[in-house]
């Protein structure tokens, strides 16, 4: 007796592991190769597209860690206090002007530069005043609460190197060594659609049948947290001739086109066969849930990411397919996201052979330990359960059957957002 199947991407011949996707995306795609200078204040979240060697020392001298006396170690009693006549004073900004001699003792405050010949800082509360003298108590260590010149940078040193998408900190040590401005990539131009005559903008009079379009909002904001330009086309109807012309069109200004929708085997889905008719896949169909339906291409020599149609495989895949293009296509060499081992708070089954993702977020065990705790429901239509979740749980193609306690991969979406 015949069985009906219950996949409904069963058909169109062999599907493609996650894995081997992945590898065709980085052999395939290359980076823009047009770079601009920016301003400091607005290099956060760019690619760099220059490597920062450092042309001086950080700190440039060297500074009390703490406000205090600077001493010669070697004028310590060791086993004893020792009185020591303060006499002089330094600042940040403001330096003693002289050296010091052995048996002085010199006031300092935080980031003061160190006078020429003491070696050894005293907090000032482990100290006490006695007119012009301070007593200094024994026990402190030769060369204490002193930073020298270059200890966090030393003239020479690589601090930044191309292809890192930039976040503050970066930012800010570039400021450290006197840097203004920096050479990075220029933002990727995105064209994005929606396609489906169901589907309808939010707002707008729903006909039967009809849905609002959610995907294109959740593609443009992940694009633009990426560092992206979105050119928001709209929704196309299911016509193969309008999709076919619009993205012909967009090709010749964009660097990237993205579509959701469209990509299964129905006689309505028209972008595959858009894209064959104007250049080529290189994949199409993979071994994942959600989201098989996705594709990878080129209209002429601008590439293509066909996503689904429903909008948590469109979330999914893009954080998982488009991403690592969309970096790489925009000069980043650090793509591949977080992954932390959690134990997860559930059982769960699924197929082998394929890679899954299953929406969920951290949450604090009963013995106190942080697991995964997975939404309730997982369809690729349930958009609720990426609101709910924080991140996404991987699960590889062996497994068939995970018990709540084991290990697994947690991506938070907060590392995949750049």
């Amino acid at each position: 007796m015949a069985q009906l199947s219950d996949d409904c991407f069963a058909f169109g011949g062999a599907l493609t592991p996650a894995a081997e996707a992945l590898a065709r995306l980085e052999s395939v795609v290359h980076p823009i190769a047009e770079t601009e200078s920016v301003d400091l204040r607005a290099a956060n979240g760019r690619i760099l597209a220059e490597t920062v060697v450092s042309e001086r020392a950080v700190p440039p001298h060297d500074n009390a860690a703490v406000d205090g006396y600077a001493v010669f170690f070697d004028d310590l009693n060791a086993e004893s206090d020792t009185r020591l006549t303060c006499t002089g004073r330094a600042a940040a900004g403001h330096p003693l002007g002289r050296a010091a001699g052995r048996g002085e003792a010199i006031r300092v405050f935080t980031g003061a530069p160190m006078p020429p010949g003491p070696d050894t800082v005293l907090m000032q509360e482990d100290c006490r005043a006695d007119g012009d003298a301070v007593i200094v108590p024994p026990g402190i260590k030769r060369g204490a609460n002193r930073r020298n010149a270059g200890e966090d940078i030393a003239p020479g040193t690589t601090i930044l190197t191309a292809g890192k998408a930039l976040r503050p900190q970066d930012v800010g040590l570039a400021a450290s060594v006197g840097r203004t401005a920096l050479a990075v990539f220029r933002r990727l131009r995105v064209a994005i659609f929606s396609t489906g005559d169901e589907v309808y903008e939010p707002g707008a009079a729903l006909g039967e049948g009809g849905i609002y379009d959610s995907n294109r909002y959740v593609i443009a904001g992940l694009a633009e947290r990426l560092g992206c330009a979105v050119t928001d086309m709209g929704i196309l109807p299911d016509d193969l001739d309008t999709i076919a012309g619009a993205l012909a069109a967009r090709s010749r200004d964009h660097d990237l086109l993205l579509t959701s929708g469209g990509m299964s085997t129905g006689d309505e889905d028209h972008v595959k066969a858009a894209v064959e008719a104007l250049g080529h896949l290189h994949f199409w169909r993979l071994a994942i849930r959600p989201g098989r339906p996705i594709a990878l291409g080129q209209v002429g020599r601008v590439p293509f990411i066909g996503l689904p149609g429903n909008p948590v495989a469109v979330m999914v895949t893009f954080l998982r397919f488009a991403r690592p293009l969309i970096l790489r296509l925009g000069g980043c060499t650090e793509v591949e996201p977080a992954h932390y081992r959690v134990p997860a708070g559930f059982d769960y089954k699924k197929k082998r052979g394929r890679r899954e993702w299953l929406r969920a977020r951290l949450s604090t065990q009963p013995d106190g330990t942080l697991g995964a705790e997975k939404f309730g429901r997982d369809g690729a239509g349930i958009l609720t359960s990426a609101v709910f979740a924080d991140g996404l749980i991987e699960l590889p193609e062996e497994l068939t059957t995970l018990s709540a306690g084991t290990m697994v991969d947690f991506l938070p979406f907060n590392e995949m957002y750049r």
